[in-house]
């Protein structure tokens, strides 16, 4: 009998040039960062994501979209939780030279549940 692993679901915004590029990589990790991204910054609530994708991504790109993924709670302990605002606004910060390890860890695959344009 095989035991399934825990896993926490996460969100993330996303414009249009970075779904393309998840799109590429069959739904299953997010791409290497740009040198100017540090970090890639996955949110941990729905509201949240929503409120980037729709203010921020379509006025940046001409269309926002909220991606839902899960990922191994354990591999995620090592990424303190960030209050970037308000008591909801919450993240993690994942360097940018530890984004294959975290994609690694992505259980199943990385869905869209919102667009926005």
């Amino acid at each position: 009998m095989t035991s399934r692993q825990a896993t926490t679901t996460l969100w993330r915004p996303t414009g249009p040039k970075e779904l393309d590029l998840v799109r590429e990589l069959d739904w299953r990790a997010w791409p290497p960062r740009l040198p100017e991204q540090p970090i890639f910054y996955p949110v941990l609530n729905e509201d949240y994501a929503v409120r980037i994708a729709r203010d921020w991504n379509v006025k940046h790109d001409g269309a926002g979209f909220v991606t839902r993924f899960e990922v191994e709670s354990d591999f995620l302990s090592r990424y303190p939780i960030q209050q970037a605002g308000g008591q909801t606004i919450l993240e993690l910060w994942v360097p940018a030279e530890e984004l294959g390890d975290f994609n690694a860890h992505i259980v199943g695959e990385i869905q869209v549940i919102h667009e926005f344009r």
